[in-house]
C-alpha cells in the first residue's frame, strides 16, 4: 500500500507511546491520522502537532468506537488503514499466599476480565468495525487490495511472567486471532498483522527507577537497551506498506526471551 494524503489511518492509543510514535510516523508519510483514546489533552496535543483529529474513545464501548469511527470518517474519510495499540496491563498472582498472615486469595476475575475486555475484546471490536468499512472502499492497487490492520500483542503472548496471567492470555489471544482475522478478510483484500513488542521505552516504564530500567536494558541479548517507539513504528509501516506481508505475529524484542521473574 502507498501511503500519502489519499490514504486515512486510525491509531488507538495514539495519544502517547508505540502509538504516538506510529501516528507521527504515519502523518509523515501524508497520511490522514484520527487518535482513539481516552488521554484527551495529551491526544489533542499529539493530532494537532501532526495535522490530524483526536477522537476520545473507550474501545470496551461499542457506542464510543462506533462514535469515534462517525467522527474520524467525517473529518477524513473511510479508513484504510487500522493500527490498534490501546491496551494496559497489571501483575497480579492466580493465587497468592500472604507473607504477614498465610492467608490466601486468588485473582479477582473482576480483575482478569477488565484486562481482557481491553487488550482482546478492544482490540477485536476496532478491526470488526475498521474492516466492515474498508469493505465500502474501491481497491488501491491492481491486486485488490483495500486496507491494512496492524495489531499490538507482546512477547507476553509466548513467555510470560509470573503475575501475567491475564495480560498473556489477552495478548496470546491478540496472536490467536491474527490468522484467522486474515483469512477471514482475504478474499475482500484486508490484510492483517500483528506486532510482539519486546521491553520499551513508553511512559508505563518511564515511570520505574533508573535502576530497575537499566537492569532490564541489560537483559536484552542486543543491542542492550529499550526499544523506542519509533522502532515500532518502523515495524508497523512495513506491513502496512508491504503488500506480500499477511496473516503473521512478529516479535520485535532485541532477542529477548522473559524469565519468570
Amino acid at each position: 500500500m502507498k501511503l500519502d494524503n489519499s490514504v486515512a489511518a486510525v491509531v488507538t492509543g495514539g495519544s502517547s507511546g508505540l502509538g504516538a510514535a506510529t501516528a507521527r510516523a504515519l502523518a509523515a508519510k501524508g497520511v490522514k491520522v484520527a487518535i482513539f483514546d481516552m488521554q484527551k489533552e495529551k491526544g489533542e496535543a499529539v493530532a494537532a502537532e501532526i495535522g490530524g483529529i483526536f477522537c476520545e474513545v473507550n474501545v470496551t464501548s461499542d457506542e464510543s468506537v462506533d462514535a469515534g469511527f462517525a467522527k474520524a470518517r467525517a473529518a477524513h474519510g473511510q479508513e484504510r488503514v487500522l493500527v490498534n495499540c490501546a491496551g494496559t496491563g497489571n501483575a497480579v498472582k492466580t493465587a497468592s499466599r500472604s507473607k504477614e498472615d498465610g492467608s490466601i486469595k486468588h485473582f479477582p476475575l473482576e480483575a482478569f476480565n477488565w484486562l481482557i475486555q481491553i487488550n482482546l475484546v478492544g482490540t477485536f471490536r476496532c478491526i470488526a468495525k475498521s474492516a466492515a468499512g474498508m469493505m465500502t472502499l474501491e481497491p488501491c492497487d491492481e491486486f485488490g487490495e483495500r486496507g491494512a490492520i496492524v495489531n499490538t500483542a507482546s512477547v507476553a503472548a509466548e513467555d510470560g511472567q509470573i503475575g501475567q496471567a491475564a495480560y498473556s492470555a489477552s495478548k496470546g489471544g491478540v496472536v490467536g486471532m491474527t490468522l484467522p482475522i486474515a483469512r477471514d478478510l482475504m478474499s475482500e483484500g484486508i490484510r492483517v498483522n500483528t506486532i510482539l513488542p519486546g521491553i520499551f521505552d513508553t511512559p508505563l516504564l518511564q515511570a520505574a527507577p533508573q535502576n530497575v530500567k537499566d537492569a532490564l536494558a541489560a537483559s536484552v541479548p542486543f543491542p542492550k537497551r529499550l526499544g523506542v517507539p519509533a522502532e515500532y513504528a518502523q515495524l508497523a509501516l512495513t506491513m502496512i506498506e508491504c503488500g506480500y506481508f499477511n496473516g503473521e505475529d512478529v516479535r520485535l524484542d532485541g532477542a529477548i526471551r522473559m524469565a519468570p521473574r
